[in-house]
C-alpha cells in the first residue's frame, strides 16, 4: 500500500507544542477575518507525535531551527529560521510558524518536500540541512 505523502508523520517537542497551543489560542482572540493560517497549524499540530525535547530526532524541524532549504523550482538554496509570531523577521530569514512556509516546516525532518502556496502560485521546497536544532545543541528552551 503506497502511503500518501501530504500524511506525512511530524514530531513535535512537548515543551513546542505547549508553547503553540497558547500562540493558537491567542491568535484566535486576534483575529478579525482570516482563520485560514490558524486552521493550517492547527492541523499539522493534531497529526504529530508529541515527545521529549531530550527525545527529539536531530533531524526534525523544531521551534528556533535554523533550516537550509532547496527550492526545487528554481534550483537555489535558502536559510530559514523558524520562530515565534513575535520574533519573525523576513529581513532576517525568520519565519513565523503562523505564516505558510513556517506551518509547512514545523515537525518535518531532512528530506522532505514541502508545498508552500504563495499569492504566484505553489512552491516545493526541500529540507536540504538542519543547521541548528536547540534540542541537539542542548538548548531546550529558548
Amino acid at each position: 500500500m503506497k502511503k500518501n505523502i501530504d500524511a506525512k508523520m511530524i514530531y513535535i517537542t512537548e515543551y513546542d507544542m505547549t508553547r503553540l497551543e497558547e500562540v493558537l489560542a491567542i491568535a484566535a482572540k486576534a483575529a478579525k477575518r482570516d482563520f485560514k493560517h490558524l486552521e493550517e497549524l492547527t492541523k499539522e499540530l493534531m497529526k504529530a507525535e508529541i515527545v521529549e525535547s531530550t527525545e527529539i530526532p536531530s533531524n526534525v524541524i523544531t521551534m528556533n531551527s535554523k533550516v537550509l532549504f532547496d527550492d526545487l523550482e528554481n534550483n537555489t538554496s535558502k536559510e530559514y529560521i523558524l520562530v515565534f509570531p513575535r520574533e519573525a523577521d523576513i529581513e532576517q530569514n525568520k519565519v513565523s510558524v503562523l505564516s505558510p512556509i513556517g506551518t509547512a516546516m514545523l515537525g518535518c525532518r531532512v528530506g522532505h518536500v514541502i508545498k508552500i502556496k504563495t499569492p504566484t502560485g505553489e512552491r516545493r521546497m526541500k529540507v536540504g540541512k538542519i543547521l541548528y536544532q536547540p534540542e541537539k545543541a542542548g538548548d531546550y528552551h529558548l
